[in-house]
């Protein structure tokens, strides 16, 4: 493959490559949306434009929407018009208004969108009943009485030259966002018309309750919202409860609720009678808690394990429509297959038999289908659908054509010295004539798993220059059980890095790998692990860490959820687990990586590991192996084209220079 038909060659072509995220099928199942990101015209932010897919896979796929501001698929009304949000001019609004996310309406028989609420705040989260009930979550600020009073407010803000924010709780930001003074609430009105929605306050100012990424459901007959609802707790903490809002009244009940645990995606049965959830065990230091399915009656009542047996951690479910079952993806030894659960009885099946990791999972009203984004380490998102009684899942005709790799993948296996069976996935270059050097790439979580196609840490683009790269599920991963994860809870330096290490060994003892080039990688926990094996063994020419810890009693401080990493390290863990202790003895070239407005790793971390490497440089005239590439405009990942093509050139350059004996360019956009 020639570098003019290959895109992981050519970082120009690669951030062109549509990206599908997001799937939404209409109430009669005739009609599949899903979300296709593509780069602006001025290169700046990928924009989303929404396309039909064919429910039945015979037809084409067709474009949607257009537009330079991009648009993000919500619900469908009752009557098969598609909703979404957007935040391109409205052709009636007011042109002084400043651009926000507006709900828009496109027929489903043609003709114009047109916007049917454009509250100050924004909309988000719609979710419709089968009777045109609508819900959303907007933005207002605590003062404000309704989204009229709020733009009055918002505007008294903006003359008055007013940007500060009181803060009277924890957190005050999450991830790349600051939190406040506007907080969400939820919105309602019905789309059973065809004016314009009254939107109207469901909930009131509800503080913290429904920050961060609340998720809510609606019952068919629109009389109840489910939502996540965050409570306060004693020194900081915050704990999740599930609550039921009367729609009609705002009246609220809590479902879901105790100090041991936390409740989440609420989904409410066909019949209106249950309520399935996500439950956690939360952890502690000797427990890394445990997550499963229950149910609890929507009239109230004791919470009922569904999966507590399962010893997989369950996401995204959704009701069969006879009530019968959930199905629900959940991490298994480095896929995310589906399953179906059984609502009585807590039986799983698995569905696919595949290498598959599915999202965004929709079932079709008669029950017959499930439809879903099916991805993969070797396969781009792509929408799909699969009968209930087949193990194969049947492609779909998307937006986008299926990728040709630059290369193969294998599946490795060996053994830890516990004697706990390793594995990970292992991406080789295609038809090399020599032994390739490789890279160890860490996944971040740390509670997670290489199981799905990645746009941000795409291997290929390394193995279209030449790389192998080894992509291991250590200590800690999901998809293995509770006690692989236990294996490495509060002990990030222990078992994690034994793991990475033998899983090199295994995979360096290849005839196709040259065990004397060889580098490690990894982000966000993959970079703290980069950071622990830079302190502690010099096997590895070069090391790129990228928005990784590095002094943990300062990180575990200034995150944006401090209350959670202190269940899992305090006291001696904490010192026993902190890479920069170790500082003095790195003496492997280090590119750190990070950006600015990354709210969950701060960028101090950055910035002191940094120090720490230079102010151990002893060279006279001031050089140094080491670099530090630094993004003032992005957050806890690479997001913006341009800035995409830096991050990917400069791990490469950096790679070539230490692994392959280049001579060190700098990369061309950096000037």
């Amino acid at each position: 493959m020639d570098r003019t038909t290959n895109p992981f060659a050519d970082l120009d072509a690669y951030v062109r490559l549509p990206r599908l995220g997001g799937l939404w099928l209409s109430p009669d199942g005739r009609r599949l949306v899903v979300a296709v990101a593509t780069p602006d015209r001025k290169n700046t932010r990928y924009s989303t434009a929404l396309w039909e897919v064919d429910p039945e896979g015979e037809r084409p796929a067709r474009r949607l929407t257009r537009s330079g501001k991009g648009e993000s698929a919500a619900a469908f009304t009752p009557a098969g018009d598609l909703l979404f949000t957007s935040a391109r001019p409205d052709p009636d609004g007011d042109d002084d208004e400043e651009p926000r996310a507006a709900l828009w309406l496109q027929p489903a028989g043609g003709g114009d969108a047109r916007v049917i609420a454009n509250p100050p705040g924004g909309v988000r989260g719609v979710v419709v009943s089968e009777t045109g009930t609508l819900v959303a979550g907007s933005m207002l600020l605590p003062a404000s009485a309704d989204p009229a009073a709020d733009k009055d407010a918002r505007k008294q803000r903006k003359d008055t030259g007013t940007a500060a924010i009181l803060h009277e709780e924890y957190p005050i930001r999450f991830w790349d966002h600051d939190l406040g003074p506007d907080r969400p609430r939820l919105l309602t009105a019905n789309v059973a018309g065809d004016d314009d929605l009254e939107l109207r306050d469901l909930t009131g100012h509800a503080g913290r309750a429904l920050d961060g990424d609340p998720d809510w459901d609606l019952a068919t007959d629109g009389r109840t919202v489910v939502t996540s609802w965050a409570v306060p707790e004693r020194n900081g903490s915050t704990r999740a409860v599930v609550a039921a809002i009367d729609v009609a009244t705002g009246e609220r009940r809590v479902l879901a609720d105790d100090t041991d645990h936390d409740y989440h995606s609420p989904r409410i049965s066909p019949d209106g009678t249950r309520v399935a959830i996500v439950a956690s065990r939360r952890s502690s230091l000797d427990d890394p808690g445990d997550t499963w399915l229950a149910l609890v009656s929507l009239a109230g009542g004791p919470i009922q394990p569904l999966t507590a047996n399962w010893d997989r951690r369950p996401d995204g479910a959704r009701w069969t429509p006879d009530g019968r079952a959930l199905i629900v993806a959940a991490d298994d030894q480095g896929r995310s297959p589906l399953w179906r659960v059984d609502t009585t009885t807590g039986d799983v099946t698995r569905l696919t038999d595949d290498n598959g990791a599915y999202t965004d999972i929709r079932v079709s009203p008669d029950g017959r289908w499930v439809y879903a984004l099916r991805s993969a380490i070797d396969s781009a998102p792509a929408p799909i659908r699969l009968a209930l009684d087949s193990p194969t899942p049947e492609p779909l005709k998307g937006p986008a054509e299926a990728l040709s790799l630059p290369g193969r993948l294998e599946e490795v296996t060996t053994t830890a010295a516990d004697g706990t069976e390793l594995r990970a996935w292992l991406a080789l270059p295609t038809d090399q004539d020599q032994p390739a050097p490789l890279l160890l790439w860490i996944h971040g979580g740390p509670v997670s798993s290489w199981n799905a196609w990645t746009w941000r840490w795409n291997p290929w683009i390394a193995v279209a220059n030449g790389y192998a790269v080894l992509l291991p599920d250590p200590a800690l991963s999901s998809g293995y059980g509770y006690e692989f994860i236990k294996r490495g809870w509060g002990a990030w330096c222990d078992a994690p890095y034994t793991d990475l290490m033998t899983l090199t060994d295994a995979v360096e003892a290849r005839d196709d790998i040259d065990a004397t080039r060889t580098a490690a990688m990894g982000g966000s926990f993959g970079g703290y692990m980069a950071n622990w094996i830079a302190g502690h063994t010099d096997r590895f020419a070069a090391i790129v860490t990228h928005a990784s810890l590095w002094a943990l009693d300062q990180m575990l401080t200034t995150t944006d959820m401090a209350f959670y990493w202190a269940r899992e390290f305090t006291g001696k863990n904490l010192e026993a687990n902190s890479p920069h202790h170790a500082a003095d003895a790195i003496t492997t070239p280090m590119l750190v990586i990070h950006g600015d407005k990354d709210y969950r790793v701060p960028i101090g971390e950055a910035l002191r590991l940094w120090w720490d490497l230079l102010s151990r440089s002893t060279a006279d005239d001031g050089t140094t192996p080491h670099k530090f590439l630094y993004f003032p405009d992005e957050n806890h990942w690479i997001l913006k084209p341009g800035n995409a093509k830096v991050w990917y050139a400069t791990v490469l350059a950096f790679l070539d220079h230490h692994i392959k004996g280049e001579e060190w360019k700098r990369p061309r956009l950096l000037g």
